[in-house]
């Protein structure tokens, strides 16, 4: 099974492996590794739509009607190519050879399928049987803006209570940054507010994009926004998970998006660290 592909890369996400269409593998900076990702938005659409995101054709809405049978059997699939064969050794570049994670991610808001507990049972049920242990990690990639939803918070505590972690998506602290960067219009004390009880259903990392925009970094007050979010939720959260820009935006503004520098990236580390907040970097 090579998914009609070329060797994984940190620079190239596609979420194509053939015959599927809710499991794909990529390799992951912030994993350090394989992930194997599941992809509950296959119609390409988010209720957000941030301007670094590198998903070609994405369009506002949430994912369709999830056929759980489906998923069931490409993740069972997938996992015994990995167990019986040698897929990494020929698809992944030497020193990256290892299956990291399970992460729900892929092209949109995973949590909006109506489907997400359920989809997260799923896993976690396989992850058991195939005898994964805490070596392959659980892990939601999420914009968390759905935590009011009881089915949402229901697939989140589930994930926790199997040992599993959330990545939660802030990259702003401002409310004009937010709605410059993400493409919606939310108050900073509402993240706040749902990374907070995100971080009380499953243990929670904050994962951060930062970025030049127009070739200007992030200014003191924006960083200082930024922490003040993190710092608001409580010191539930395990730490922030900072990276930069490593694929091409297919987003109309993404030309006005490039990376910074590695005094940059120091920059904020350091301020990030003098709250007293873990961080882990990937540029």
């Amino acid at each position: 099974m090579t998914g009609g592909r070329e060797m994984l890369t940190v620079s190239d996400h596609n979420r194509f492996l053939d015959g599927f269409t809710y499991v794909y593998p990529v390799l992951s900076r912030r994993a350090g590794g394989v992930s194997v990702g599941i992809n509950l938005n296959p119609n390409n659409a988010c209720n957000w739509q941030c301007v670094y995101c590198q998903v070609s054709g994405l369009v506002r809405g949430k994912a369709p009607k999830i056929d759980l049978t489906r998923l069931e059997s490409e993740l069972r699939a997938f996992l015994m190519v990995l167990r019986q064969g040698d897929w990494l050794a020929h698809n992944a570049p030497e020193g990256a050879q290892s299956f990291r994670d399970i992460a729900f991610s892929g092209n949109g808001e995973p949590t909006s399928a109506m489907e997400f507990a359920d989809a997260v049972a799923i896993v976690v049920r396989l992850h058991a049987e195939f005898d994964l242990g805490p070596s392959v990690a659980l892990r939601l990639i999420t914009n968390g803006s759905l935590l009011g939803q009881t089915r949402v918070r229901e697939g989140i505590h589930r994930l926790g209570q199997a040992g599993g972690e959330v990545w939660f998506k802030v990259d702003a602290g401002k409310a004009d940054a937010i709605a410059r960067i993400n493409g919606v219009r939310l108050a900073p004390g509402t993240i706040a507010r749902n990374l907070g009880l995100c971080a009380a259903l499953c243990p929670t990392w904050v994962q951060t994009c930062v970025f030049r925009w127009d070739g200007l970094p992030p200014d003191d007050s924006e960083i200082d926004a930024w922490l003040n979010v993190l710092t608001s939720a409580g010191t539930a959260i395990r730490g922030v998970l900072l990276y930069g820009i490593a694929r091409p935006s297919q987003q109309p503004a993404g030309l006005r998006v490039s990376p910074l520098s590695a005094d940059e990236f120091g920059r904020i580390t350091i301020k990030t660290i003098n709250q007293g907040l873990t961080i882990h970097v990937s540029p």
